[in-house]
């Protein structure tokens, strides 16, 4: 069984001030393996987000099923015990981390009070151990864990976040745009990690962006939402290669790139406005 089943996911907003309601997602099927990358790529207003913070239990769904290491994300956590269990499985790094990072705690003391909460280490010592085993981890020094997140680059910032998330040994860490604010530079450096980590352990990402470079560089597959229906999936060097859905292919033709030509985003668009027309 996959460590991440999505089976016939949906969830619509009712809006309150007009006629019709937002289909946010619409009954999107999707599987994740333990230790695989998966992209979820679609312009803004695409439902990615969405699907990230159903995942993570910040949104319902009005039907269908997430299950994630065995347990239906959709039906209530009774209990503090299977909360915490919950919250251990799945974890996600925001796209800025200045609004998840506590400004009056030192890098050190996030680490340390996330492996308390948790209970994730049976002694003081073992718990000092293993946060400079995790600012190790995420290439950050002991004088950067003695830092506040504001003394610190946003890259720096983004790395506490990595580090937090990883502290609880998660089974699948969602990224939402983790590095869309990021300088390019860094961002390399930051899926450079990110890519390391994964090839180490057996974590799961599910990585959240519009940016098909990033996807490219990090996924092994990727899926691809417009308007909140999943219209293509597969392997990402063949989705992005040979892109079938005139979606995808305008995406992929948008994309600025080695061998890049304008005449190809003109046709793209050309199929994908004769799709708009007929849907």
């Amino acid at each position: 069984m996959s460590l991440v089943e999505v089976t016939d996911l949906h969830r619509v907003f009712r809006m309150r001030h007009s006629i019709s309601d937002v289909i946010a997602v619409n009954k999107v099927s999707f599987s994740i393996e333990s230790g695989e990358a998966v992209g979820l790529v679609g312009e803004s207003g695409s439902g990615k987000s969405t699907i990230a913070r159903i995942l993570l239990g910040l949104e319902h769904a009005d039907s269908g099923s997430a299950v994630i290491d065995g347990d239906d994300r959709l039906t209530p956590a009774h209990g503090r015990t299977k909360r915490m269990r919950r919250a251990r499985t799945v974890q996600m790094v925001f796209q800025d981390p200045n609004g998840t990072l506590d400004r009056h705690l030192s890098v050190d003391e996030t680490l340390r009070r996330a492996l308390k909460a948790h209970h994730m280490m049976p002694s003081s010592r073992e718990t000092e151990s293993r946060v400079a085993e995790l600012l190790d981890r995420v290439r950050l020094t002991k004088q950067q864990g003695k830092s506040k997140p504001h003394e610190l680059s946003g890259g720096q910032r983004q790395r506490i976040a990595i580090a937090r998330a990883l502290a609880l040994e998660p089974k699948l860490v969602v990224l939402d745009e983790a590095v869309s604010a990021l300088d390019v530079s860094v961002q390399a450096q930051i899926l450079e990690l990110l890519a390391e980590i994964q090839r180490d352990s057996d974590v799961s990402y599910l990585f959240v962006s519009h940016d098909l470079a990033v996807i490219q560089q990090l996924c092994q597959r990727s899926l691809v939402l417009f308007r909140g229906s999943l219209v293509e999936q597969g392997n990402t060097t063949q989705v992005l290669s040979h892109p079938q859905h005139p979606y995808t292919k305008l995406l992929v033709a948008s994309t600025p790139g080695p061998g890049w030509k304008p005449d190809k985003v003109v046709q793209s668009r050309k199929e994908f406005n004769e799709l708009m027309a007929f849907s």
